[in-house]
C-alpha cells in the first residue's frame, strides 16, 4: 500500500453567485512524489489548489494533507514580504518560536537547496523572477513542509528560468520525501512529473502517466 501524501475526496466548490467549479473533484498523490495539475485557462486548477492547501473551504467533501502545507503563487510579488532573502525565508518561522540558531541554520538549509546561499542578503527586489520563485519554495522548505503546491509558478519567467525552475522542485522532491503538486498548462513541463491530473471545466477527465496525457492534450491542440 502506497502512503498517500494528498488525498482529495469527492470535492465540490461554488463560487458565491452559485458557479459550481469544482465537480466531485477525487485525487491522490503518493508520497513523496511530484505531480502535475493540468488545463486550460479556467478549468478550475488554481480553485483546486487553493482548496488542497487550505485557502479556500469546499462545499462539500474532503481533503487530507499532512500540515505544514507549503504554497507558491504565481507571482512571487504576491508572498514575499521582507526586503532582504534571508530575512523572507526567516519570516515564515516566526511562528514556530525557535531559536535564533536554530533559524539561521533552516534559513542556510533552505537556501542551499535552491542554490541561493550565496544570495541571502541580497535585497528582493535585485532578484530574477526565477530567484524570486525560488526565493518562496525555500520559505517552505526552511518551514519543513511535507507538501509543496505550486500555482503555475513559472508563468512569468523566460523559457530557460522555466525548466531550470521545475528540474529543481524536481530534485528538491526526491531527495526531500516532499509530496508535490504544480499547476500548469505547458507541456513540456510535464516530462519532469511523476503523473499528471487533467482537469476539464471542475472536473477531474484523466489520471496517470504524464506521456500519455501529452499525447492527449497534442490531439486536442491539434
Amino acid at each position: 500500500m502506497t502512503a498517500v501524501g494528498i488525498e482529495v475526496n469527492n470535492l465540490n466548490f461554488f463560487w458565491p453567485n452559485g458557479e459550481q467549479v469544482i465537480k466531485s473533484c477525487s485525487l491522490q498523490v503518493p508520497k513523496g512524489e511530484f505531480w502535475m495539475l493540468l488545463g486550460t485557462n479556467g478549468s478550475g486548477k488554481s480553485t483546486l489548489l487553493r482548496l488542497i492547501a487550505g485557502l479556500l473551504a469546499p462545499q462539500s467533501g474532503e481533503v487530507m494533507v499532512s500540515p505544514p502545507v507549503g504554497f507558491v503563487f504565481q507571482n512571487p510579488d504576491h508572498q514575499l514580504v521582507m526586503p532582504t532573502v534571508g530575512a523572507d525565508v526567516a519570516f515564515g518561522l516566526v511562528a514556530e518560536k525557535l531559536q535564533p540558531a536554530m533559524v539561521k541554520a533552516r534559513v542556510e538549509e533552505a537556501l542551499g537547496a535552491v542554490n541561493l546561499l550565496s544570495l541571502q542578503r541580497r535585497p528582493i527586489y535585485a532578484l530574477s523572477g526565477g530567484q524570486k520563485q525560488r526565493v518562496a519554495i525555500a520559505g517552505a522548505i526552511a518551514r519543513h513542509c511535507d507538501v509543496l503546491l505550486l500555482d503555475e509558478p513559472t508563468a512569468l519567467l523566460d523559457p530557460d528560468s522555466q525548466l531550470d525552475l521545475v528540474a529543481s522542485v524536481r530534485n528538491l522532491v526526491k531527495s526531500r520525501g516532499i509530496t508535490a503538486l504544480w499547476v500548469t498548462h505547458r507541456l513540456e513541463e510535464l516530462n519532469y512529473c511523476d503523473g499528471a491530473f487533467l482537469l476539464e471545466k471542475g472536473c477531474l477527465v484523466d489520471t496517470g502517466e504524464a506521456e500519455r496525457l501529452k499525447q492527449r492534450l497534442m490531439q486536442v491542440h491539434h
